[in-house]
């Protein structure tokens, strides 16, 4: 893959992430207080429509294949970006609670679709040893999103919240226009081909996926409750909330870049269980320190792991199964997985905060729930159960010899 300029598949992945995921999801965060100022939403109510975009996240990611099948990734894929901006529009008219709840759905059924199908559809024509990097560079998008949530919400504000929704919608009806062209039509052979009778590591892949719920699990209360916990529940007004965002939304532009580069070099479990741990320090830290300079740490950390984990997971999913077909298949459960475990996680959160639970809860929990998938990563080491090398599975930028590690 050349450095000098970005391809132009990898470049409308990015660009679906960006509006599908950065935009679509993270974009409402920073909206919260001020759609609870206004008398839109009640604080529960504002709760709720985070779970329900998490909720559509989970029925995209279930029926991306079958959106697919038709014509493949393509088509869904710009349809998918068109649904996330119209929901940007359609919720500058408040008609009522129920409205924006059911775009708020929408924008999350876009989201979850573009995950399972984007980075498939143009991975496959990527050396082994740079996904690493281009993986990170697809899902970059969601932290270029988070900082253009960060910067331009607080700047539309000022316009009123018709105005920030419907600049939001903009932004992204441009950015897909952006990406329309590049998309490749049918992917390229896979590299690798899959050896005669190898079949794909159903523990191991179970785990990685009960794993990457987990960790879902673990993100809730920052990508939901973040900029809340500031400006309600710490009194700092938006201002200061604002700018922890758009730390969150910086880390998470170079957290996945940086950490497809380690996972190339160090390989893609190493840096999937250290990952867990740095991570659950990260999140817990608000449950034990408010002060400005640890709430800036744990934004800019948790921000970088946000989109930062998917290429690891992703990375980890090639690594296992060398048949294409099987590992598309393995990534959209991985992918069901996530969505299932951030979905639980923000109706459950979201009741709890509703009943009057503070944010140091959210974040102990989310915490917990990361040092469980370690654990978990841990105990499921037991490589003659599915039949790999206990080693560490990596790809690395020059060629590395097949022998066993």
């Amino acid at each position: 893959m050349s450095s000098a300029a970005l391809p132009r598949p990898i470049l409308s992945a990015l660009c679906a992430s960006l509006v599908g995921i950065g935009l679509a999801r993270f974009a409402y965060t920073p909206l919260i207080p001020s759609l609870i100022d206004a008398g839109w939403l009640t604080p529960g109510g504002a709760a709720q429509l985070g779970a329900a975009n998490l909720a559509g996240y989970l029925a995209g990611a279930l029926c991306a294949r079958r959106l697919a099948a038709p014509a493949g990734p393509v088509p869904p894929l710009r349809g998918m970006m068109l649904l996330a901006a119209i929901s940007f529009l359609a919720c500058a008219v408040p008609l009522s609670p129920l409205w924006l709840l059911a775009w708020r759905f929408a924008a999350g059924l876009a989201g979850g679709a573009i995950m399972v199908l984007a980075a498939p559809a143009v991975l496959p024509g990527i050396e082994p040893a740079h996904r690493g990097r281009a993986g990170g560079l697809i899902f970059a998008g969601v932290g270029l999103g988070i900082a253009a949530s960060g910067t331009l919400v607080p700047l539309l504000l000022q316009a009123g919240l018709e105005a920030t929704w419907a600049g939001l919608g903009v932004l992204a009806l441009a950015l897909t226009a952006l990406g329309w062209g590049g998309w490749p039509w049918a992917s390229p052979a896979a590299p690798e081909a899959a050896s005669a009778g190898s079949r794909p590591p159903a523990l191991a892949l179970a785990g990685l996926s009960a794993e990457y719920a987990l960790n879902a699990v673990g993100l809730v209360p920052h990508m939901v409750f973040l900029v809340d916990f500031v400006v309600r529940g710490l009194g700092r007004g938006l201002t200061a909330g604002a700018v922890d965002w758009v730390l969150f939304g910086l880390g998470a532009v170079a957290g996945p870049v940086l950490l497809g580069r380690l996972a190339d070099r160090v390989g893609f479990r190493a840096a999937l269980r250290l990952a867990f741990l740095v991570q659950a320090a990260a999140v817990g830290l608000p449950a034990v320190a408010d002060g400005t300079v640890a709430l800036a740490a744990s934004s800019l950390v948790v921000g970088a792991f946000v989109p930062g984990i998917v290429p690891l997971v992703l990375g980890r999913v090639q690594a296992l199964v060398a048949d294409p077909a099987a590992r598309d298949a393995a990534w959209r459960r991985a992918t069901v997985g996530f969505a299932v475990g951030q979905a639980a996680a923000a109706y459950g959160f979201s009741a709890l905060f509703a009943g009057g639970s503070g944010h140091a809860l959210l974040f102990g929990i989310g915490a917990a729930a990361l040092v469980l998938a370690f654990a978990l990563d841990i105990g499921l080491d037991r490589p003659s159960r599915w039949g790999h090398p206990a080693s560490d599975f990596r790809m690395r930028i020059r060629p590395c010899p097949s022998s066993p590690r």
